[in-house]
């Protein structure tokens, strides 16, 4: 399926700046995968990571939504970068043709902490970055996929991943910023009523495959749906190349809960 882009604009600061990928061929609405990139948060990484799946979602039929927002030495970090990832979200109310009851969201990295935790925004305690003000609420997601994600941030600080980047990220440790762990967190807000499949290779060094684990088997007891897709032999990289089989699984799970990139109920074409 063809397709194109368009660098759209969801703030006036700099890295608030995002790329729709559309199928040019769609009909009608289109269902939505928004997608954030990872690289610990920090500016030297940016959407330039994902464009390879999010011309590959949009080769399958439906809109990306390849989300640049501040980072840390950047402007970003505590609230900013969260600030920028729920207005980036909310912005896609204000776009035409985008099928908004059917929403996924997916991150790589440290990205898979801001794509857990977009699903996870209606569980903000009120005043917290990204809450949304009263009489509008944050955009509903149908699933949040994870790949290789950052999603324990208590745990992250505690391994000192990235060289202390989740401390980086929210100016202190868990013991200096709680409250700031406590609202950042996909462990503390647990998006339970949201599809969750988190994806992880077991030859991954920069994110530990444990992390994944373990949150998987807290959703579960918690009666989450929520799964854990382990990938023999992957390291962190592998799991943003469309071509690998770990994307293709992923793609297979958006299909099943998003549909084909026509309008629900609408003509095959």
């Amino acid at each position: 399926m063809s397709r194109s882009y368009q660098a759209v604009r969801y703030g006036g600061q700099r890295s608030q700046v995002a790329e729709l990928w559309r199928p040019l061929d769609a009909s009608g609405s289109v269902p939505v995968v928004a997608i954030f990139h990872g690289g610990f948060w920090r500016a030297i990484y940016t959407k330039r990571l994902m464009r390879g799946v999010a011309r590959d979602v949009a080769r399958r039929g439906w809109a990306a939504w390849n989300v640049e927002y501040r980072r840390v030495g950047l402007g970003g970090g505590w609230p900013a970068t969260l600030e920028d990832a729920a207005a980036a979200m909310d912005h896609l109310r204000s776009i035409d043709g985008l099928d908004l009851s059917r929403v996924a969201v997916c991150g790589h990295s440290a990205g898979g902490q801001l794509a857990l935790w977009s699903a996870a925004r209606t569980r903000l305690p009120e005043g917290s970055p990204g809450a949304g003000a009263p009489g509008s609420p944050p955009l509903a997601v149908r699933m949040a996929v994870s790949l290789a994600g950052v999603v324990d941030l208590e745990e992250g600080a505690a391994l000192n991943l990235g060289g202390g980047a989740v401390q980086a990220f929210l100016g202190g440790g868990p013991d200096e910023r709680p409250e700031r762990y406590a609202a950042a967190s996909p462990a503390a807000l647990r998006p339970a009523s949201v599809e969750q499949v988190l994806v992880h290779g077991t030859a991954d060094r920069v994110v530990p495959l444990a992390m994944s684990e373990r949150y998987v088997e807290r959703g579960k007891a918690n009666g989450e749906n929520v799964e854990l897709m382990t990938l023999p032999g992957a390291g962190h990289r592998e799991l943003i190349d469309p071509r690998g089989a770990s994307w293709g699984g992923v793609a297979r799970r958006l299909a099943h809960v998003l549909g084909s990139g026509r309008p629900a109920g609408g003509p095959a074409g």
